[in-house]
């Protein structure tokens, strides 16, 4: 495993080394907005999978999905309402996940093993990252912290085996910030699943009858 800094040397070139660790199979930590997160192809299972282990995540949790851009999303969900697309359109990239239907025979398994018929998706606003992502095509993330530790948004508290991350891309310490806001639009209603950066003023001004929980 290498460690990689963001600040020093050829960007290019450390994009185009995330995106050969992840299309041979591999986890990586970079950085997101206000924390590190592991990092892999959504469609290698067995990479997904090792994200999961790392993490301590129980059987059944769902990675999310990062794509690089809107056009991306009609290839990996389906109907697709009108309130999201302009939750989207106002949105992303930032810190707005939306819980969406994925398309029907997508060979992916998030660590749901498919049983859940629902993606969490955003599009993140890190510039490395999104590089990566438009190279690769849309990847499983999650935090790099274990399952109920704080999120990591400092490089030097991240500890990982070589056997276990190909590599790590650090940015020092990240702005700290609030977690993403998940609205869920997979059922007949749009609710808000949880309230984070933005808020809940910002989505009723768009979304007026979401409902709150």
């Amino acid at each position: 495993m290498a460690r990689h800094d963001l600040s020093q040397g050829g960007f290019s070139d450390h994009v185009a080394t995330a995106v050969a660790a992840l299309k041979d199979g591999y986890v990586i930590v970079a950085p997101l907005e206000h924390s590190y997160a592991l990092i892999t192809d959504a469609f290698f299972h067995d990479s997904v999978r090792a994200m999961h282990v790392l993490r301590g995540d129980a059987l059944g949790v769902a990675a999310q999905v990062a794509i690089a851009n809107r056009d991306s999303i009609d290839g990996i969900a389906r109907d697709i309402s009108s309130n999201a697309r302009l939750l989207m359109q106002n949105f992303w990239p930032g810190l707005l996940s939306l819980n969406l239907k994925p398309q029907a025979g997508l060979s992916w398994d998030l660590g749901d093993g498919n049983t859940l018929d629902q993606i969490s998706v955003r599009i993140p606003d890190s510039q490395f990252i999104l590089e990566v992502i438009k190279k690769s095509g849309p990847v499983a993330i999650a935090s790099a912290a274990l399952v109920g530790n704080a999120a990591i948004n400092d490089s030097a508290d991240i500890s990982f085996l070589d056997s276990e991350v190909a590599a790590i891309f650090e940015a020092g310490s990240l702005p700290n910030g609030g977690a993403s806001t998940v609205i869920d639009l997979t059922g007949i209603r749009t609710r808000i699943v949880r309230e984070g950066v933005v808020s809940l003023t910002e989505i009723t001004a768009l979304v007026p009858d979401i409902s709150h929980e």
